[in-house]
């Protein structure tokens, strides 16, 4: 790898190395590896590009960004992308079938809960499902009921079901994907919408060759970002299908999994 000369030291050329959070970033605990916040100070001592690549909402992990120091994030799988604190890709849910899939899953007795860049309001007073698979994330936001919340500009909305009751969704919303990522919760998202969308509009703006793209993820909302990138990694504690679609696996986030892989590569002697 070519490198360049800064701050009195040697740099190989930049990199933008994007993380997933859960199950990559944080552990099964839902907390943060020494290993792994080191190695992140470590690629921004050496110039490189750190990015965020999540599912997550930017209101649920503004801890994690301060923590680290990013401000360049994919959230939402996608649909609200920012590159150094400025938004530069907004791809919000349609309204009209948002609500036409609100009716039939009241009918269902099926929960949802409306997420846009701020806050997430539910459209009802509670549900056992909600504080089930909401709680497992053990973040501060928790949503409140406001069924009008709906008119708001939405990017992602979770519907709230056990395993193969989606389906009926899927077969008529087709503005929609669905991303099941609780055993009782599934991600409503632009049809199309993906990690590896939002990863484009950064690149774009930042053109950074393929050859010098990272990625590190563990679940399938990862898999088109990790049929993408030139280096992506598979946690070793990911799904079979992200350890298929991968260009390598790497260890356990619990084993120190993130700076492995960034040995492997050799970003980090």
């Amino acid at each position: 790898m070519v490198s360049f000369k800064g701050k009195g030291r040697e740099f190989m050329e930049q990199h933008i190395i994007f993380f997933d959070i859960d199950g990559t970033l944080l552990d099964h605990h839902k907390e943060l590896p020494q290993s792994a916040k080191e190695s992140i100070f470590k690629l921004k001592e050496q110039g490189h590009e750190v990015a965020i690549a999540t599912g997550r909402a930017p209101f649920m992990f503004k801890d994690i960004r301060k923590e680290l120091g990013i401000d360049t994030y994919v959230s939402f799988n996608g649909q609200y992308v920012v590159l150094r604190g400025e938004v530069i890709y907004k791809n919000p849910l349609d309204n009209e079938e948002l609500v036409a899939l609100t009716e039939k899953a009241l009918e269902n007795e099926h929960p949802v809960v409306f997420m846009d860049a701020d806050d997430m309001k539910a459209n009802v007073p509670e549900h056992e499902y909600i504080n089930e698979s909401i709680s497992s994330l053990k973040i501060d936001h928790f949503p409140s009921h406001d069924p009008d919340y709906i008119g708001r500009e939405l990017y992602q909305a979770l519907l709230f079901c056990v395993k193969g009751e989606e389906q009926p969704y899927v077969d008529q919303f087709k503005k929609f994907d669905f991303v099941r990522w609780h055993r009782v919760s599934v991600d409503i998202l632009p049809a199309g919408g993906s990690k590896a969308e939002g990863i484009d509009r950064i690149i774009d703006k930042l053109g950074i060759p393929a050859e010098r793209q990272v990625a590190f993820g563990d679940a399938r909302n990862d898999l088109e970002m990790l049929s993408q990138i030139h280096h992506s990694f598979a946690m070793g504690n990911g799904h079979q299908e992200a350890k298929e679609k991968a260009r390598y696996v790497t260890k356990r986030v619990d084993e120190d999994g993130i700076l492995y892989g960034l040995k492997q590569i050799g970003l980090i002697k």
